[in-house]
């Protein structure tokens, strides 16, 4: 599938804001960045979550950059076909990143079929 840089951030903002409130108000000092691929050049990872978790924030508060969720556009148009299967992806990798956020393993995400 292609689609161009433009078209792609906006299909990640339409599914942020297709997320439920409880799960984005609690977010802080957390940006969303849209790349086309992760540093080592791999089409392997489709997102990720860059900082410290909600759970590990004892001393946090201090003038930390922002922590960031980085959704990597090239992966994804690599593993799906159809942009409604792209936007289920997305949704699928914002939640999933989103979690590690709230201190959520991928160990749980698994047993939660979110991984």
């Amino acid at each position: 599938m292609e689609m161009d840089a433009e078209a792609f951030e906006q299909l990640v903002i339409n599914e942020l804001d297709r997320l439920p409130d409880d799960m984005v108000e609690g977010l802080d000092n957390v940006v969303f960045v849209v790349e086309d691929r992760p540093e080592d050049g791999s089409l392997d990872t489709l997102g990720l979550y860059d900082g410290i978790a909600l759970t590990h924030r004892d001393l946090y508060g201090g003038g930390e950059l922002p922590d960031r969720i980085i959704i990597f556009r090239e992966p994804h148009l690599a593993v799906c076909e159809t942009e409604h299967e792209l936007r289920s992806e997305i949704h699928t990798t914002l939640v999933h990143e989103i979690a590690h956020f709230y201190g959520i393993t991928d160990e749980q995400l698994h047993e939660w079929g979110w991984a």
